[in-house]
């Protein structure tokens, strides 16, 4: 039904009796507003205009035609106009933002529940208190000042100063000899630092032997001017990466058809695939606010893919004892604008493979399919050999139907140099939506397959080398000596007297990575004693733990990392004996410096001091 708007002027001009009655029935006399806006200027500033929305055949019915006649005239009481343009378009919008909520509010429902939603909600109202306490006068000064101080003692364990320490700050006036400049590198090298060649640091440093290092030199040095932008320039460089593409394919089990690219690290390779998804979702079915759905175990970079790329990210649990992703939460948040599911063969912090099985029929689930990406950075060259290095392992790979993009880093048990990365994808098509291709530049035209424009041949001909070294036999071997190791501490922490009744392995791990995890010893403090003795693990929070991602390096020291942790556990009971028998409780010793950060972070509901203290730790890489 038509609606029009009715304009009551109210005046020192009186109504008829009759259009009062009407007006009161319609109840405009209760529903004034206070909007003034003068209609004759000869009652200026007596006026006051109220507009209501009444159906006309409401007017009708309760007005005889001669006052319907009255009401079209400017100085009587009122009169009645159809809305302008404006009105409707005012309408139209409130119907879509309605519309809009509405929809949000019923897939936050379906995805999360009514008490999921509630959590969440409540989760955010607490973050947001708390942020408010934290600058709130008085109490900011203080954290400011315990931030700065932290920032500062962070400085001066990396920067180093004092006496002996040389500073360049601008260009030499005169060019260095060779001579000077191969000095002054291997005084950089020696500088103090945790002893990786000693197999003492967990992950980080996947090195492949000395003679290896050597070979990728050289291949460096062949190449150190080549670019892969200019293949016309470099024929060498674009046979390689093509190759280096084509040999990890097979590793996957790819289908005819399969296409990728190479890349700078496993955080270029986890952006395109979110890219590919969300290009692939806006072109095919108009998608417009892309979601994912990540593990909370999944790698940071696909939080920093939703960052970059505008994609909303939903976090799902990974509950113990499994640690996998759990599968009924995720099919729970797929709706309309999901545009890509994430699985970790295996994820970083526990060393877990999800269910890569069941996520992927929940990607053929739906009409058309999702894409499904497998993070296999971390698991790169052994999870396509376990098998045959007498290990059990699982389905992840491109055999799986519902899997359509794979990342794999060939600098990590590829042993290739640090900077080289893989993406698979199923088809070509997938790939073809990571591309940036400008047509009408003046330059002419820009084509560029990843984030990168110019890069580096020399690293691509390091990371073929590395490949052709190793062969499939060589990384086989190696796989057997990475996860044999592995397996060798899982067991230790698992039947040691000294390690079974206070430290657990959490979930099943199946490739290099071991976390562990204590409900009677604080883990911070842990981890702290083994720096003490020498050793770089990595801490991880929520629930507080420890992992151990083994390398080639760690394998020769596998056995005193055992011997380490048994006497570092053995000492912090003894403490936690005395504090209990002063009463103190348990859990209650010194802090170091791993406590201090991990222990603030897992604590603090609102992250923004974490968040300054991580930017104070990056600002502080780039002091000179």
């Amino acid at each position: 039904m038509p609606f029009f708007k009715i304009t009551l002027i109210r005046s020192s001009i009186g109504l008829p009796k009759k259009t009062q009655g009407v007006l009161n029935a319609l109840g405009l006399r209760k529903r004034m507003a206070t909007v003034f806006q003068p209609v004759n200027p000869s009652v200026a500033g007596q006026i006051m205009k109220v507009k209501e929305l009444v159906a006309v055949s409401e007017v009708e019915t309760a007005m005889t035609d001669a006052e319907m006649k009255r009401t079209r005239t400017p100085d009587p009481g009122y009169y009645i106009e159809k809305p302008g343009l404006g009105a409707e378009l005012r309408n139209l919008i409130f119907f879509l933002f309605l519309l809009r909520w509405t929809r949000k509010t019923i897939l936050q429902l379906k995805g999360r529940g009514l008490l999921g939603s509630l959590a969440e909600a409540f989760k955010s109202i607490r973050r947001t208190l708390y942020g408010i306490f934290l600058r709130a006068p008085g109490v900011h000064g203080r954290v400011q000042k315990q931030v700065s101080e932290a920032i500062s003692k962070l400085e001066g364990k990396l920067v180093p100063k004092g006496p002996g320490t040389n500073r360049y700050l601008t260009l030499p006036k005169e060019a260095w000899t060779e001579e000077q400049v191969r000095a002054e590198l291997v005084k950089l090298k020696e500088m103090e630092h945790t002893r990786w060649e000693d197999g003492l640091v967990s992950g980080a440093v996947y090195h492949g032997g000395d003679g290896l290092v050597k070979l990728q030199a050289d291949a460096f040095e062949k190449f150190s001017v080549a670019n892969p932008i200019h293949p016309d320039v470099f024929p060498g460089v674009r046979k390689m990466e093509a190759e280096i593409v084509a040999m990890v394919l097979a590793m996957f089990n790819a289908p005819a058809g399969a296409a990728g690219v190479t890349t700078s690290g496993g955080t270029e390779s986890i952006l395109m695939a979110c890219l590919s998804a969300r290009q692939k979702a806006r072109v095919e079915r108009g998608v417009t606010e892309p979601e994912m759905i990540i593990p909370e175990t999944a790698h940071a970079a696909f939080q920093k893919a939703g960052s970059y790329f505008n994609i909303k990210v939903h976090v799902v649990a990974c509950p113990g004892p499994l640690y996998m992703v759990h599968i009924p939460s995720v099919s729970r948040l797929i709706n309309s604008n999901t545009i890509l599911l994430v699985g970790s063969a295996p994820n970083f912090p526990h060393g877990i493979i999800d269910d890569m099985s069941s996520l992927s029929r929940l990607a053929l689930r739906k009409k058309g399919s999702l894409p499904l990406h497998v993070d296999c950075c971390l698991g790169s060259f052994l999870m396509p050999f376990l098998e045959r290095a007498g290990f059990p392992s699982v389905p992840f790979d491109f055999t799986l139907k519902g899997v359509t993009s794979i990342s794999c880093d060939t600098h990590k048990y590829g042993f290739a140099p640090k900077g080289n990365s893989t993406l698979l994808y199923r088809n070509s098509d997938l790939r073809t939506y990571q591309y940036f291709i400008s047509p009408d530049w003046l330059g002419g035209v820009y084509a560029s397959p990843s984030i990168a424009g110019s890069r580096t041949g020399a690293l691509i001909a390091s990371c073929w080398a590395s490949l052709m070294c190793h062969g499939e036999n060589g990384y086989i071997d190696a796989c057997h000596g990475i996860v044999g190791a592995a397996k060798k501490l899982e067991s230790a922490i698992r039947e040691h007297p000294s390690l079974r009744d206070d430290v657990t392995v959490m979930g099943k791990p199946l490739v290099s990575v071991v976390a562990f995890t204590s409900r009677t010893l604080d883990m911070y403090d842990l981890a702290d004693a083994m720096s003490g003795k020498g050793w770089h693990l990595n801490a991880l929070q929520s629930p507080p733990a420890i992992h151990v991602a083994m390398t080639l390096p760690l394998v020769r020291a596998v056995d005193r990392l055992i011997a380490d942790l048994i006497d570092v556990v053995e000492g912090e009971k003894e403490k936690e004996r005395v504090r209990i028998a002063e009463g103190k409780g348990a859990k209650g010793g010194a802090k170091g410096d791993t406590a201090a950060l991990y222990g603030v972070a897992g604590s603090l509901p609102n992250k923004s001091v974490v968040v300054q203290l991580a930017g104070g730790f990056l600002d502080t890489l780039y002091k000179a």
